[in-house]
């Protein structure tokens, strides 16, 4: 007994596991029973907690099967504008393969085969313009080429005539006008790119129209005329800065009925740009679908090797198109340019103005609106650009061939540059000799070292810039740069970059406020603004006899009203816009601003002209727009904004 209660088992044991007393003893039973605490309840603040995290993995799991969809849809689209007719895979042998961190050149082929559909004559090239974007100086050129230019037409397997550079397009496709661009310029171009302009239009509507300065009026109209007469489309667009729908952006940049195919190609750069600003101004999520099938619907995509170009690419660049820098577009021009022929229906460059542009295309000056702002004004221009006598290289031999690194220093050193020759011979050599390509290595923990690369590789040419690697840095002898010669080294350097700045002149203007004065006084109830007048025109100009003033809504209720003046150059038109409208597109991101006797005026450079001024005041801006050519000279341009004066009750 005393055995059996020490052990807890008998009367005197307690409640086990088993919930009761067992007597006599008995074997446990295999089931245990418990009982759990009883469940809290739930605060609103917890509830509400896990509905929101429940709701949270809801967004995630559908934004994730977004995002995958978003990429397939991406990469499908880039798929679509790779080079699939034949013509265009034909012509992507000619294309070069472009070099990593260095500028690409594409070639735009604009054309419409409507035209040898329609009436069985064969189709040419409307546009070929070179676009050439670098990523170093964060550059955009344009370089069109009259399509009524006379050259030397190349057509692989065929002898090499002259004629108009659109022709290549009639003989040989893609592949001839391509080989003739490059033996015209000697460029080499990475990327090649049709526009079928059926789909011109469409790309303009998706992305809800294109903001453009119509510089005057335009019309035409074949109404009543037998076919056959009239081989000009019909046009009818009023002066000023509007948005314009497909049809009409497409009617503009083909216009050429009353001025030479100069003109034609200055609005097709001039649309470029504006279709830029657009897109960075107002283009939205929404707008992506409906423009991306526009695009790959009428636009290929070629590249070198019949490569396909990736998605990243694509993307790299439409980024660095987005970000461009304001002042970082430019538009050489071919400017010598005579009639030739009979009729004066052809045109043929003088002797060193195709060279002269393309130097002005492939080295744009980024300083140029300063340095051109300064000589207008009068005032000393501070270059921020890195002076070769505050860059100190040592080159070394990256080729094997003797005498190769010396050459370039010696050279360097003509320019001005501090070169830092090693003691030991041996030192000025690479680790390595099989360099293809020069480049340029920088030390990144040195400021304005990345700059100076950019520069002297610009002095050879087709040098690239990198870090310098640890295998280099006891052949660095404490300089800025390190530059290894590569096999692509012929001994010469690339020719230094003109300066583009124009020659400062006094303005070409004369006091004429009573041309004006009539003309704002006709419109002025028809605005909410005050409006002004310019005292002074440029010297051979007087209000077009078509349609000199118009007053109208410009956009959201704001009104504007647009003053046209003609030169003695026909063509040339240049003109003065008002409007309370201070968020226009075209007014983003002014190159420079200055206050002049307490006026503030904002300055837009078109390289180193200067396109546009604008004065603001009274709530209102006030533009003087020089001509499709810039034909008005910067101190022209300057003097008529400064003469501007408001109009009083």
């Amino acid at each position: 007994m005393r055995t059996t209660l020490k052990r807890g088992i008998g009367r005197g044991a307690g409640v086990d596991g088993n919930g009761r007393a067992v007597l006599p003893p008995a074997a446990t039973t295999p089931m245990t029973l418990y009982r759990q605490p009883e469940r809290r309840r739930r605060t609103g603040l917890q509830l509400v907690g896990r509905i929101l995290l429940w709701l949270l993995i809801a967004v995630l799991v559908v934004a994730a099967g977004l995002l995958g969809g978003a990429y397939l849809y991406f990469h499908e689209q880039v798929k679509a504008v790779q080079a699939h007719t034949p013509d265009v895979i034909r012509a992507e042998k000619g294309l070069d393969v472009p070099q990593a961190g260095k500028p690409a050149t594409a070639l735009i082929v604009g054309y419409d085969h409507r035209a040898g559909q329609e009436s069985n004559l064969p189709s040419r090239s409307d546009t070929i313009m070179l676009v050439r974007a670098d990523p170093i100086d964060k550059t955009v050129s344009l370089l069109s080429f009259p399509r009524d230019l006379l050259v030397p037409i190349h057509c692989p397997g065929q002898p090499v005539t002259v004629d108009r550079i659109n022709a290549a397009y009639e003989r040989c496709k893609t592949r001839g006008t391509l080989e003739t661009v490059k033996a015209l310029t000697g460029l080499s171009v990475n990327y090649l790119v049709t526009v079928n302009f059926r789909g011109f239009k469409q790309v303009v509507d998706k992305l809800g129209g294109v903001w453009i300065d119509v510089d005057r009026r335009y019309f035409n109209d074949n109404a009543g005329l037998t076919s056959g007469y009239s081989t000009y489309a019909t046009i009818n667009l009023q002066p000023g800065y509007q948005r314009l729908n497909g049809s009409n952006a497409l009617d503009f940049v083909r216009y050429r009925h009353t001025d030479s195919d100069l003109y034609r190609v200055a609005r097709q750069q001039a649309f470029v740009k504006a279709f830029k600003e657009q897109v960075s101004s107002s283009f939205s999520i929404g707008k992506i679908p409906k423009l991306v099938h526009a695009v790959t619907s009428n636009v290929e995509v070629g590249q070198s090797g019949n490569r396909q170009i990736s998605g990243k690419t694509i993307l790299s660049y439409a980024f660095f198109l987005y970000g461009l820098p304001s002042g970082h577009f430019f538009q050489p021009k071919l400017d010598n340019l005579q009639p030739a022929g009979p009729f004066n229906a052809e045109l043929q460059a003088l002797p060193g103005t195709v060279e002269q542009a393309v130097r002005a295309f492939s080295s744009p000056d980024v300083e140029a609106p300063g340095k051109a702002t300064a000589q207008a004004l009068g005032t000393k221009f501070h270059s921020q650009a890195l002076k070769p006598s505050k860059i100190s290289l040592v080159v070394l031999n990256g080729n094997g061939r003797p005498g190769s690194g010396a050459n370039a220093s010696f050279e360097l050193a003509k320019r001005h540059y501090r070169v830092v020759v090693p003691p030991d011979p041996q030192d000025r050599n690479a680790p390595r000799y099989d360099y293809k390509h020069t480049i340029v290595f920088y030390d990144p923990h040195e400021k304005l070292a990345q700059q100076g690369a950019r520069r002297v590789a610009g002095v050879f040419g087709d040098a690239v810039i990198a870090a310098i690697p640890p295998t280099l840095r006891s052949r660095q002898f404490h300089a800025m740069l390190v530059v290894v010669v590569g096999a692509s080294f012929d001994g010469t350097f690339a020719q230094s970059a003109p300066d583009q700045t124009p020659k400062k002149e006094p303005p070409s203007v004369v006091s004429n406020p009573g041309a004006s004065l009539p003309l704002v006084r006709s419109v002025r109830r028809k605005v909410p603004f005050r409006l002004e007048y310019p005292l002074l025109l440029e010297k051979t100009s007087a209000p077009t006899s078509s349609e000199p003033v118009r007053a109208y809504t410009i956009a959201g209720g704001h009104k504007a009203v647009r003053l046209v003046y003609s030169t003695n150059t026909v063509g040339d038109y240049w003109g003065i816009e008002e409007t309370d409208w201070t968020g226009a597109p075209i007014l983003q991101e002014p190159n420079f601003k200055h206050r002049i006797k307490g006026r503030e005026f904002d300055f837009y450079y078109s390289g180193p002209n200067l396109h546009m001024i604008v004065l603001r005041e009274h709530g209102a801006t006030y533009w003087v727009e020089n001509s499709l050519l810039d034909r008005l000279s910067n101190e022209t341009m300057l003097a008529i904004a400064k003469s501007l004066r408001p109009l009083g009750k």
